[in-house]
């Protein structure tokens, strides 16, 4: 666990540094990029995942581990709304405003009134990362919370197992033959 909380600190920096690298994953291969939400995975798509590789669950555990994934559920619901809205916002702030000449200072002053107000509300990409992350790192401590030792571990290779696949899919498809 001390290795996925190493990971959202340094993701933590990557994001102050560039927001929009980090959301578009260009560090990941083309098969994960098409699963990416928010810099990183959907903890409830990860536990749904996790479920089938963990038998035998206990009836208590199999109630924490559906209540863990509807609350994850309703959280990235919540932060993908508020990243809709952003979109909306940007939209209308930036063609806001007549189009036309900007020779004259009126439209200059204007214009850049609009881009002070993008770049503030695109500040705010950055929170939405760090939300994302925490709600992917406190799925991790639940879930670890939820289970024993050995099933936690299980989890942690089966999370593992799960994204090398995802890569190793990525290189196939890419290497097929084109027609």
């Amino acid at each position: 666990m001390a290795h996925y909380d190493e990971i959202f600190r340094l993701k933590g920096i990557a994001a102050k540094a560039d927001v929009f690298h980090l959301l578009s994953g260009m560090w990941k291969t083309p098969a994960e990029r098409c699963f990416l939400w928010l810099g990183g995975f959907r903890s409830s798509e990860l536990l749904k995942l996790l479920v089938n590789q963990l038998e035998p669950l206990t009836e208590q555990q199999v109630v924490g581990i559906g209540n863990l994934q509807q609350s994850s559920q309703q959280a990235e619901d919540a932060l993908s709304q508020g990243m809709d809205a952003l979109q909306q916002s940007l939209a209308e702030t930036l063609s806001s405003g007549s189009p036309g000449s900007t020779g004259s200072s009126g439209n200059v002053a204007n214009y850049m009134g609009q881009m002070a107000m993008a770049m503030g509300k695109l500040g705010t990409l950055e929170g939405f990362i760090r939300q994302a992350d925490n709600l992917r790192q406190q799925t991790l401590q639940q879930m670890h919370r939820i289970l024993t030792t050995r099933q936690a571990a299980r989890a942690l290779l089966a999370i593992h197992d799960y994204f090398s696949r995802l890569r190793a899919l990525s290189s196939l498809w890419l290497a097929r033959p084109r027609e």
